[in-house]
C-alpha cells in the first residue's frame, strides 16, 4: 500500500513507539496517580516525562502547563466550553479551522449568544493580515482562534501574528496545533498564544488515544468534564488548581509510552526543521508533477507557505469516485471529501467534486512512492 493518509493519522509510527506499547501494556498498565505501590509510580512517571518533553519541544517549559486528554477534539472542547463568553462579543477563526472547533463554538454560541466572525483571505487563500487589523480596530476580538497549519490545503497560518494582533486588544488566542507540532517549529515562550492544542498521533507520530492543551500559566478554564481525579476524593467540587481538574478518569498510560517514545524521536526544533524540510522537498515535488497530468486540478500555488498536504481532483470524477480507484485499482490511501473543515470549501469552490482528494505526506513517504502515486493520478486522468 502507498499511504498518503497522513493528514488523518500518520502511519506507520516509528518501531520504538510499538515497542513502548507493547511492554508498558504487559508491564506498567496501571492506573497512574491513583496507586500508591511502585508498578503505579512508574505509570505516572511515564505521564510526567511526556509532559516534560512536550514543554521542552514546544519552548513552553517556563509559562505553560500541558493537560492530556484522549484527543484534541476532546482537548478543544474542554478549552472552548471552558472560557468565558460574553453576549455580542466578536470571536474570530480562520477559514481552515476544523469542525472540532467549529461544531464545539457553534453549541457555545447558543448558549452565550457571541458573534462568530470570519478571518479576512487574500486571492490566494492565505490570512490577509492588513485586513485583519482594520477588522480588529473596527470590530474588536474577545477571542481569536486559528489553526496553525490547514487539514485541507496545508497551509502554514501567521499563527504569531495573528496572536501579536489579537494581544493589541487583550483577546484570548487558541491554537490548533493538531497538524503542526513535530512537524512546524513553534516556539511558545516567543508567543501571545494562551492555549495550544495537539494530537498525539498526527505529526508527533505516537498513537491514537492522546493528545491535549498547553495552557499558559494564570490562564483558568471552567471545569467542562467532571470525575475522579484521585485527589480530594471527598470533595464534590474538581480541583481548582494545577491541571488536576482538565484530566479526570483514569490515564491511557499506554497511549501515553507510545507518545514518549515518538517524542525521543523529535528531541528539538533543529530536528523538527530537518522533517520539516524533506517533507516541503516532497510536496514541491508532487505538485510538479501532477502540474503536468491534463485534467488535474490543483488547490496550492507554490507561492504559498505550506507543508505536506496536496488537495486536487480529477475532472470527470467526484472526490470519492477518484478516492476509491484510487483504493480498489492501485492500492493508494488517501482521504476524500470536506475533511471534517467546514469553512474553506466555499474558498476553494470544489462542491462540484463534493469536496478535494488530499495526498498528505509523512516522514516515511518515499519519492519512489509519490511517483507510484503519480503514476495511478495519471491513468486515472488519461482514461476520462
Amino acid at each position: 500500500m502507498i499511504y498518503l493518509d497522513n493528514a488523518a493519522t500518520t502511519y506507520p509510527k516509528p518501531e520504538e513507539v510499538y515497542k513502548a506499547m507493547d511492554f508498558v501494556n504487559r508491564n506498567l498498565a496501571m492506573n497512574p496517580g491513583r496507586g500508591g505501590y511502585s508498578k503505579a509510580k512508574e505509570a505516572e512517571n511515564i505521564i510526567d516525562e511526556t509532559r516534560n518533553k512536550l514543554l521542552k519541544l514546544a519552548g513552553g517549559s517556563d509559562d505553560y502547563n500541558v493537560v492530556l486528554t484522549p484527543s484534541a477534539t476532546i482537548a478543544l472542547n474542554e478549552v472552548i466550553m471552558g472560557l468565558s463568553f460574553r453576549e455580542g462579543e466578536n470571536v474570530y477563526v480562520s477559514a481552515f479551522e476544523h469542525n472540532a472547533v467549529m461544531r464545539t463554538l457553534h453549541a457555545a454560541e447558543k448558549i452565550y449568544g457571541f458573534n462568530i466572525v470570519e478571518l479576512p483571505l487574500n486571492e490566494d487563500l492565505t490570512i490577509d493580515i492588513e485586513k485583519t487589523k482594520y477588522m480588529f480596530s473596527k470590530d474588536i476580538p474577545g477571542k481569536v482562534f486559528a489553526c496553525h497549519v490547514s487539514n485541507v490545503t496545508g497551509y502554514i497560518l501567521p499563527v504569531n501574528e495573528i496572536a501579536n494582533l489579537a494581544k493589541e486588544y487583550e483577546a484570548t488566542v487558541v491554537v490548533d496545533a493538531s497538524q503542526s507540532l513535530g512537524l512546524v517549529p513553534i516556539d511558545l515562550g516567543q508567543t501571545h498564544i494562551d492555549y495550544m492544542v495537539f494530537a498525539g498521533h498526527k505529526t508527533l507520530y505516537g498513537p491514537l488515544g492522546i493528545g491535549g492543551f498547553f495552557i499558559k500559566c494564570g490562564n483558568n478554564l471552567r471545569k467542562y468534564i467532571s470525575g475522579g481525579t484521585g485527589t480530594d476524593s471527598l470533595n464534590l467540587e474538581m480541583p481548582d488548581n494545577g491541571i488536576k481538574g482538565y484530566e479526570p478518569a483514569s490515564f491511557n498510560v499506554v497511549a501515553a509510552a507510545g507518545l514518549n517514545a515518538a517524542l525521543d524521536e523529535i528531541k528539538d526544533n533543529e530536528a523538527v526543521e530537518t522533517l520539516f524540510l524533506r517533507e516541503k522537498e516532497l510536496e514541491n515535488y508532487l505538485v510538479k508533477e501532477l502540474e503536468k497530468i491534463h485534467n488535474v486540478k490543483l488547490y496550492v500555488t507554490g507561492n504559498v507557505n505550506s507543508v505536506g498536504i496536496v488537495p486536487f481532483n480529477i475532472e470527470g470524477y467526484k472526490a470519492s469516485e477518484t478516492g476509491m480507484i484510487l483504493d480498489v485499482d492501485y492500492d493508494v490511501a488517501v482521504r476524500t471529501g470536506y475533511h471534517c473543515a467546514p469553512l474553506i470549501h466555499k474558498y476553494l469552490k470544489d462542491t462540484d467534486y463534493m469536496g478535494v482528494v488530499r495526498a498528505s505526506i509523512g516522514k516515511f513517504t518515499t519519492k519512489e512512492e509519490i511517483d507510484g502515486f503519480v503514476k495511478a493520478v495519471r491513468d486515472i486522468a488519461e482514461e476520462y
